[in-house]
């Protein structure tokens, strides 16, 4: 339920930027950690881009996957199979590096 404002979000930063122009597809970032599911983003899209410059638009996901730097060792690494130790030095995570995006990356209109 929580995509139903951010895909409304979506729909705005989109049209405000296209100005008067019709959106044909929008590009979206979504890091692994987030809670966004695609295909919920996609129905509220659905629902709410209808009558506005983006109706008829395609979206298009880009997932980004987890990344870490350790904290002990400064290593960066990717989570396996939810195992999430350092390879470089054991130690249990670190900082997340790549994983939490959720932006617009780029919009396309037609000219």
């Amino acid at each position: 339920m929580h995509e139903l404002p951010v895909t409304e979000e979506i729909v705005r930063i989109a049209t405000e930027h296209a100005g008067s122009k019709r959106i044909t597809a929008i590009y979206l970032v979504i890091g692994e950690l987030t809670s966004f599911i695609d295909d919920a983003v996609q129905f509220y899209f659905d629902l709410i881009a209808p009558g506005t410059p983006a109706e008829g638009a395609t979206l298009n996901f880009r997932r980004v996957p987890v990344r870490f730097r350790c904290r002990n060792c400064a290593a960066e690494f990717a989570p396996v199979k939810h195992e999430w130790h350092c390879p470089a030095c054991g130690a249990l995570g670190g900082e997340v590096i790549a994983g939490k995006e959720f932006y617009v990356e780029s919009i396309e209109v037609d000219m």
